[in-house]
């Protein structure tokens, strides 16, 4: 026997289905993809609030073993629970319940994602020892609406109680960024480098997670029209990655050492061997239609189809996050501006959730503002992380989110949802500003 309420559901998700087909044949789209799930990629995993539970005990116990990644069949060695978690912390795994997952793992977007498919690397990745991992993402932007019930208090979490009916801001005025007060001795000693990124997604197109190889290669081909056509010191050339025989301008890409170098030079996103990325399927067909856009100076970015659509960078060596938010604030409009005229085509983006990317932790402003500073005394502390919380950073490796803590860190807002992109930049300004003088503290024996 059916429920009052079941019935009610089942009218609402139905009536919701029938709206979303009418509004894609509006679109002139293709609404084969709503009579069922997306089959390239597969996303139908679990299917059962049981299964999901039996996966995630598996995860929990998984010895490590080896994957092939991409055309080339790359071995990697994925291990799921490397510091031995014994049950699941990500902020999906707090959320999902079963008569939620119930009520949601039928739905279907309008490109045919599933809600298996945005839990998937939740599921098989417990947790992260200095990072609370978010444990879902999203195949195309409607997954934002669809699976509403389980990502609003996933973003919730993530973005320090964010509402569902929250606004995002935004504000790109320069002449708000706070200065820096470090000593220009200080930041010969301690700090490396200072970049800001954010990420933008192309309206239409499913995102990485859930798009096939010629959607990725139609994501490549619109950037790479637009990029192209950037000019004065922004101008610059796109340089597929090394094997990638999908822009017709390189075929085959750079070569194996060009791109060995961009990567040694922290210009290049790193293959994808966290098991974050394979298990939400970032990793497929690689390196097709990957790449980087960059500018003569190698001081603006643009990584095309790592994590999202696009990465856009500005950065540069040593201090100055003045010089690297003006010209990120430069590169950002200019993209946009490009993308538009030559492509036609809009960035996906709301007014509760701002710029809609693939990881909920990128959504809003999608800004990362960071340095890597030397900390050896501070980054050895076992309360390192908590410090670093306290003041809203989040403390990376060297070498990226999975890497080791070595003394040298990549420092950078944790933020990004209901702050605009100069709060963030000053967040990171301050935080950096502690962390330095507590290090020195530390040189000089004092306690903090």
């Amino acid at each position: 026997q059916v429920s009052t309420q079941s019935t009610w559901d089942i009218m609402i998700d139905g009536v919701t289905a029938l709206l979303n087909m009418e509004k894609a044949l509006e679109k002139g789209q293709d609404i084969s993809a709503l009579a069922g799930p997306r089959q390239d990629p597969e996303h139908t995993f679990y299917g059962s609030w049981d299964a999901v539970q039996s996966a995630k005990k598996e995860f929990l116990t998984k010895p490590p073993y080896d994957v092939e990644v991409g055309i080339n069949k790359v071995k990697v060695k994925l291990n799921h629970n490397s510091k031995g978690a014994t049950e699941h912390g990500n902020c999906m795994s707090h959320h999902l319940t079963e008569p939620m997952y119930n009520k949601l793992k039928d739905r279907l977007t309008p490109n045919g994602i599933t809600l298996d498919k945005c839990i998937k690397t939740g599921v098989e990745n417990p947790g992260h020892p200095t990072i609370t991992t978010v444990g879902m993402v999203a195949g195309d932007e409607q997954c934002y609406q669809l699976f509403k019930e389980l990502f609003d208090p996933v973003i919730s979490e993530r973005h320090g109680g964010y509402g569902p009916d929250a606004i995002h801001t935004s504000d790109l005025d320069l002449s708000g960024v706070k200065k820096f007060n470090v000593s220009m001795e200080d930041q010969k000693k301690y700090i490396r480098s200072t970049r800001v990124r954010t990420g933008r997604s192309i309206q239409g197109i499913p995102l990485p997670p859930s798009c096939n190889k010629a959607e990725r290669r139609k994501v490549e081909e619109l950037l790479t029209n637009a990029l192209t056509k950037l000019s004065g010191d922004l101008a610059g050339d796109y340089f597929p990655l090394a094997g990638s025989d999908s822009y017709a301008a390189k075929p085959r890409g750079m070569s194996a050492h060009e791109e060995e170098q961009l990567r040694n030079d922290h210009f290049l996103f790193q293959e994808p061997d966290s098991t974050l990325l394979i298990s939400s399927g970032m990793h497929r067909e690689w390196p097709d239609a990957r790449g980087i856009f960059h500018n003569k100076e190698k001081n603006a970015l643009v990584w095309v189809n790592e994590e999202d659509h696009m990465r856009i960078i500005s950065m540069e060596m040593g201090a100055d996050i003045v010089s690297v938010f003006a010209r990120f604030v430069r590169l950002v409009n200019a993209v946009e501006e490009v993308v538009r005229s030559s492509a036609g085509v809009g960035f996906s983006h709301s007014a509760h959730l701002g710029y809609i990317l693939t990881c909920p932790s990128n959504l809003g402003t999608g800004l990362r503002a960071s340095m890597m500073i030397k900390l050896p005394l501070l980054g050895a502390r076992k309360d390192f992380v908590a410090i670093c919380t306290r003041y809203r950073l989040q403390p990376r490796g060297a070498a990226g989110v999975d890497s080791a803590f070595d003394g040298t860190f990549d420092i950078s807002n944790s933020d990004r949802l209901g702050k605009s992109e100069v709060e963030l930049v000053n967040i990171m300004i301050d935080g950096v500003t502690a962390l330095l003088n507590m290090e020195k503290a530390l040189e000089r024996g004092e306690s903090i």
